[in-house]
């Protein structure tokens, strides 16, 4: 497949054998890499350490779906349709439809399951995905932002310590 999701999304050794965990990790500071709406969350009722009373940025697992597309135009064209179908009533869009979408779209192998990453621990995932997985409230959407691998969407199912 074009892209490999264990070298995409999960940090470690990409497909060409490097370490992806050293250019992604930044060194020192977190930085605001995350983009597509993430501030208007991380910037209400929150400290500088991002802890807030919601528990978003202090959890350490996640169950997250999600669409990955190479291509600016098409991850798009599937945020659309989930505005179209529930974003613009402000509704939040049901797993399975977020599912049925990102069987349609994503170009990640998780694609055929659905977009569905299962549970994940924080540290797992590279760069800009975890921030935005762990700062998305539970039943809520991402809008698209990019990261090294493309650019994504994500749903975020659910979060425990």
């Amino acid at each position: 497949t074009r892209f490999d999701f264990f070298a995409l999304i999960f940090r470690g050794k990409d497909s060409y054998g490097k370490d992806s965990k050293s250019k992604e990790s930044g060194g020192k500071g977190k930085g605001k890499q995350a983009a597509g709406g993430s501030d208007e969350n991380t910037a209400k009722g929150k400290g500088k350490g991002g802890k807030a009373a919601d528990g978003l940025g202090t959890c350490t697992y996640v169950k997250a779906r999600h669409i990955l597309c190479e291509k600016q135009g098409k991850i798009n064209e599937a945020y659309k349709k989930l505005q179209d179908g529930w974003l613009s009533n402000g509704d939040k869009v049901p797993p399975a439809e977020f599912a049925k979408i990102a069987a349609e779209y994503s170009e990640c192998p998780s694609g055929k399951k659905g977009g569905d990453l299962g549970w994940f621990p924080r540290g797992k995932m590279a760069g800009p995905f975890q921030e935005v997985a762990f700062n998305t409230p539970v039943g809520v959407t991402s809008a698209p932002f990019k990261s090294t691998h493309g650019y994504h969407i994500i749903l975020s199912e659910g979060r425990k310590n």
